[in-house]
Parts: structure tokens; sequence; C-alpha cells
């Protein structure tokens, strides 16, 4: 049977003969998939998923560097809307479920057939093309508007709250059910969600609502509703809820529109408020978000990225590329540390880091404490281990890897060649 879509996948295990028969010995095509690449480890896996976006990473949960779980994990910052199926030679199911959040599509035990993994791939592909159907939906989800929506409505659209009000309105707001009990008092966001066509134009239908919302429930409690082209999402959580999960949701749900509709989704996002009646100052500034955003291009803004002028553009890409010279030998450090650092979201930064330094950030990153080994190396006695965390990397193997792959000889080479051309100069 011939696919409409063939998904993209990427294959990563550092059991060689094991990865190269099940990249050569699986009828991809037959299954309805494309292999667009392999890797040995979880650092040239996390690579390859920035740079081919594929739509499923099939990967083993032990690996050298990065585990399946820290990739599974580090994945969902870059890529949210990628599925995830794990191998593994070990009854592992108590380590992976620890990683059932992070988008975990399968969990199978080695020794595999081909003929079981062919199997489980029909499986996944059913299951994504479920996931793809689900978000092509025209119609919306059964019952029309629920109770906790008719309640938000006029909360976010009108700008007629009483302060007053905010007692009356939580009794309400836990009769018909948007919160639990006197206890329940959450932080709200305001998100905003288009979806334009190739003109620029917007398109976005109320079936979108169904998609947000399913999407949104993976990380937040939230209730979503259609009003004048846009779809409306109140998100509900604490802090560390909205530091966690905001920035993925909103990457992934214009991921998901672009490969599974086509079309380019914009989002505004406001910042949090602690009061029900606070709702309307936060969809003004969802919409504000939203109208500064760059009209040609998808993705998300936040409110709180706009100001001041530090926070946009060039500058906010040099500032990051001064810190990240500062921090690079932190080994903790990523794109979601540097962003709090510059008061700004991993999203917004991500974009402005691709858009200006023209790379990745992990990609920079890699960079700068490669030339930096190089210089240590070259000018110091300091040990190998000493370099490497020097450079912010933990295990010395695995900077002997990356430098390696990097700069083409092993550091012990690369002092050895400068040793004897030092040598010879001498002479």
């Amino acid at each position: 049977m011939a696919f409409k879509t063939l998904y993209t996948v990427i294959v990563a295990d550092d059991e060689d003969e094991l990865r190269e028969a099940v990249c050569s010995m699986i009828p991809w095509q037959e299954l309805g998939f494309r292999l667009v690449g392999s890797a040995s480890n979880g650092l040239d896996a996390l690579q390859l998923v920035e740079k081919r976006e594929p739509d499923l990473l099939l990967t083993d949960i032990r690996m050298p560097f990065i585990s399946g779980i820290e990739l599974a994990r580090q994945v969902r910052e870059i890529r949210p809307a990628m599925n995830i199926a794990f191998l593994s030679g070990y009854d592992d199911f108590e380590y992976a479920k620890q990683a059932i959040q992070y988008n975990i599509i399968s969990y199978m035990l080695k020794p595999l057939t081909m003929e079981g993994l062919a199997t489980e791939l029909r499986n996944i592909r059913q299951k994504i093309d479920e996931k793809f159907a689900m978000f092509r939906q025209a119609a919306p989800q059964s019952g029309g508007q629920d109770l906790r929506a008719s309640m938000l409505m006029p909360l976010v659209l009108d700008d007629y709250a009483e302060p007053e009000g905010e007692s009356q309105t939580e009794a309400y707001a836990r009769q018909c059910g948007l919160l639990r009990d006197k206890d329940d008092k959450p932080f709200y966001t305001v998100m905003v969600s288009t979806l334009l066509d190739e003109q620029g134009a917007n398109c976005t239908a109320p079936s979108f609502v169904a998609s947000v919302d399913t999407l949104a429930a993976k990380y937040l409690r939230s209730v979503s509703f259609f009003a004048a082209g846009k779809v409306i999402s109140v998100l509900l959580g604490n802090p560390s809820d909205f530091e966690e999960y905001l920035h993925i949701l909103a990457d992934e749900i214009p991921q998901v529109a672009a490969r599974v509709l086509g079309k380019r989704c914009r989002i505004g996002v406001s910042r949090a408020v602690r009061t029900l009646t606070s709702l309307h100052g936060a969809y003004r500034e969802a919409m504000e978000a939203l109208r500064q955003g760059d009209p040609s291009e998808g993705g998300a803004q936040f409110i709180s990225d706009l100001v001041p002028a530090a926070k946009g553009g060039n500058l906010l890409c040099s500032r990051a590329l001064d810190a990240l010279s500062q921090h690079y030998m932190d080994a903790d450090l990523s794109l979601v540390s540097l962003s709090s650092m510059l008061d700004v979201s991993p999203n917004h930064l991500s974009a402005c880091i691709k858009k200006y330094a023209g790379e990745t950030f992990i990609n920079i990153l890699i960079r700068k404490r490669m030339e930096a080994a190089k210089e240590l190396l070259a000018s110091s006695n300091l040990k190998i281990q000493e370099v490497a965390q020097r450079c912010g990397y933990t295990d010395q193997h695995y900077f002997s890897y990356c430098f390696k792959k990097y700069c083409g000889e092993s550091p012990n080479a690369l002092r050895h060649r400068l040793g004897a051309e030092k040598a010879g100069d001498a002479s």
C-alpha cells in the first residue's frame, strides 16, 4: 500500500551491528517511513534531530554520553512535536517510566527480531496517523462549549471585571469545575493562537480549538475557546509549571501545525496573573505580543520578550553569545538556563540565535568549548581530565569524542603534534 505521507525517522543505537541491521533490513517505505539519519550516541542523535526535524526518533535507552531518557528530555526542549520510541536491552520499564511525559510513543525490549520491529513500526505508524488525523479533524469536540469556557469567555474578552467580584468569580469557577476547591489558587496565563495561509491571511477555524486543547492538556490545565478568528486558551498552573512547560507548548503547537496542516501558526503569550478578574488584561498582553511578532514567521511571541530593546534582535543575540562565552565551562549550561539569565523565553532566544548567528545554540556551545579546549591543550600542561572539566565536560570520554569529531584528532594527538612542531622549530 502506498502512503501519502512518509514519516521521517532517525535511528540511534551504540551497537553498530544492530543499528546497521535496523537501518538496512527494515523495509522503511513499505511501512510508511523514510530513514533520514542514524547515530551511535545521544549527542550525535540530538544534533541530527535539530538538523533534520524528524517525525520519529527510534533510540536505545542506554547510550554513551547522553542516555535515552536525557536525550528524550533534551529533544522535548527543541522538538516537542517529535515522537520517540525506546529500544531497551534490560527490562527497564521503571526507568523508562520517567520519560513517559517526553512524547514516548512506544517501548520495545531487546533482543528484537526484525519482524517484531516491523510490526511495532506499523503500530507506531497508526498512532502517528491518528494524532495527525485528530489535529486535522474539522469537527469541534462534542457538546459545543463547556461550562468552563462559557464562564471564562466574558472574563477574557470584556473589560468589566470589578475588583470586589473576585470571590464571587472564584465561587462560580469552582461550581463549573474550573477550580477544584477553595485552596486551588493557580496562576493564569492567556495564549492566543492563529493559523495563517500562504498569503499570510488568518485562516483559523473553530476546529483548531480541539487541537490546541489536546496539546495543552499534556502540560498544563487549560480551557480553550474560539473567538474573533483565533483560539484563546486560559492556562492554569503554578509559576514553576509555566517555567517548565509553557515554552515547550508554545513550540509544539506551531511545529505540529506546520507538519500536519502545512500552515504557519502564530502565538501570543501573556504574563502570568494571579486572579480571574485580571484575565482581560492578560488577553490584551497576549494580543499585543501576537501583533508585535514578525507576521511572516510562525512561532510564539511572549509579551515578556518585547521590552526593552535589549531583549530583541541582534542585540539579544550578541548578549547571548557574550553570556555563553562567560558560562561555557558550566556543565549544566543549556538554552533554558541561558534564557533565564537573559530574562527572555527559550523560544525567543533560540529563534534569535538562529536568525542572527545563523546556527543553533548547541552547535555554538560545542564550538566555543572546543576552541577553548584547543587553546588549553596548546598552552598548558593540564591533564586531559582537567581540560575537559574547564570546558564544561564532566566525562572525559565524552569530551574526547566531541573533540575528535570537531577537530579531526584526539586531544592527545593534538598535543603530540604541537609538541613535535615546537621541537622541530627549536632545532
